[in-house]
């Protein structure tokens, strides 16, 4: 019997998804479709692309009743196309990106209302992401109450970080209470922990960051392809300036902002997470492409001081790591702006950075090296895949081994 698995990644307004082919348990797994749908909460769409990146489906989703679509409806018109494309597949499982998993979740996990419960507890640490990776469980549980989910954690990579990585200066009691560095984009930097022997070769177990720059940002200082480091903590606000988060910050600013101009707990929250980054600074767009189209002087500064934290915080890693064999860029800004990248490895030209500025220039979708051969630190750039990974987690645990040893792929 054919099976599938269907990876879920749950925004606020959208749904991002892909299904993977599973010939046997133990088989490798194929991407066979993935997609997303928009407008959830307003007038929903669904996309499907197939798996040779050909548009498959771009249709409005009906809404019977109430006009505003909701997460049931929509995974309901998900499942209802999955089925009908299935070409007689059955659905095994649905993975989940789930973005806290504080300390008890340091391995992916069957989903059951106990686990959820706890999960419910992390929302806090995690209001942008964790609210809406917990409504998909929940509207996939009620359509299909006797299909298994896993939760897949991006804090799950960093736990192999030293205490001093993890650890705040504040009174035990406190650290005891789970306040510690966490670290996210946990299952980004572990699928490149995963391809980084096949480019870098016997570099990929030296002293590498790889900058994981899209609308959410982060930097993982790796030893022997495990986290030891990373510039994301105790929440996804914390380290580099994003899209729309703020980034490292003085906590006096946020006292003085509710001592000082009486600013709500609700009110600062939403000025950190959702109005600070590219949009505060630039007053045009969270969006880089958009800012890096914009000639205004607002716009050229955002891009100025997002490179500067860029270059402070990748300076902070190279610090535990006692220098630096490779640089790798991924996720949405990393891959696809060649002059960001450009402008972060002059910056970084003390630590022994070159940069191949007609390989970086250079139009290209795949893994690739963008440093000169005399360069002392590789650079290069390498697309991300969060959804295989949960994938194989997923088919891990549903196997009963916990959680897929990327290191043992040879990848």
């Amino acid at each position: 019997m054919k099976q599938a698995l269907l990876v879920i990644n749950s925004g606020s307004s959208s749904v991002k998804f892909a299904a993977y082919d599973v010939a046997r348990p133990d088989s490798a797994l194929a991407r066979i479709a993935n997609g997303r749908i928009e407008g959830i909460g307003g007038k929903p769409r669904l996309l499907v692309w197939g798996q040779d990146g050909a548009l498959l489906e771009d249709s409005r989703i009906s809404v019977s009743a109430d006009p505003v679509l909701g997460p049931e409806e929509a995974f309901e018109a998900l499942f209802d196309w999955l089925g009908r494309h299935a070409a007689g597949r059955t659905l095994l499982a649905v993975g989940h990106r789930v973005v806290h998993g504080g300390e008890r979740f340091a391995r992916p996990a069957r989903v059951t209302p106990e686990i959820l419960a706890q999960l419910d507890g992390f929302t806090p640490l995690a209001p942008l992401h964790q609210p809406h990776n917990l409504s998909a469980i929940r509207a996939i549980a009620s359509l299909l109450p006797e299909l298994a989910q896993v939760a897949c954690f991006d804090t799950e990579f960093h736990a192999t970080q030293p205490w001093v990585a993890q650890a705040c200066a504040l009174p035990r009691h406190i650290t005891e209470a789970g306040v510690k560095r966490y670290g996210f984009h946990g299952l980004s930097y572990e699928y490149i922990a995963s391809v980084l022997p096949g480019h870098l070769g016997a570099a990929a177990n030296g002293r590498v960051v790889v900058a994981h720059l899209g609308n959410g940002a982060s930097l993982c200082a790796m030893q022997d392809r495990r986290s030891v480091a990373s510039t994301m903590g105790f929440t996804a606000l914390d380290g580099l300036m994003m899209g729309t988060r703020c980034g490292s910050l003085d906590p006096g600013v946020v006292l003085y902002l509710m001592s000082g101009l009486g600013m709500s707990v609700q009110a600062v929250e939403k000025l950190l997470y959702e109005q600070s980054g590219l949009l505060g600074v630039s007053g045009i767009s969270g969006d880089m492409r958009t800012v890096e189209a914009s000639d205004t002087p607002e716009a050229r500064q955002a891009i100025e001081l997002y490179v500067y934290r860029v270059g402070q915080q990748l300076g902070s890693l190279a610090a535990p790591l006692g220098g630096l064999d490779a640089l790798v860029f991924t996720a949405g800004i990393g891959e696809n702006s060649a002059s960001l990248r450009r402008r972060v490895c002059e910056d970084a030209a003390w630590l022994g950075v070159a940069l191949d500025e007609d390989a970086n220039q250079a139009q290209a979708s795949g893994p690739r090296c963008i440093s000169t051969p005399g360069s002392r630190v590789a650079v290069w750039v390498i697309p991300t895949n969060e959804e295989l990974m949960i994938a194989r987690h997923t088919q891990a645990v549903l196997q009963g081994r916990g959680a897929h040893d990327w290191r043992a792929d040879g990848m």
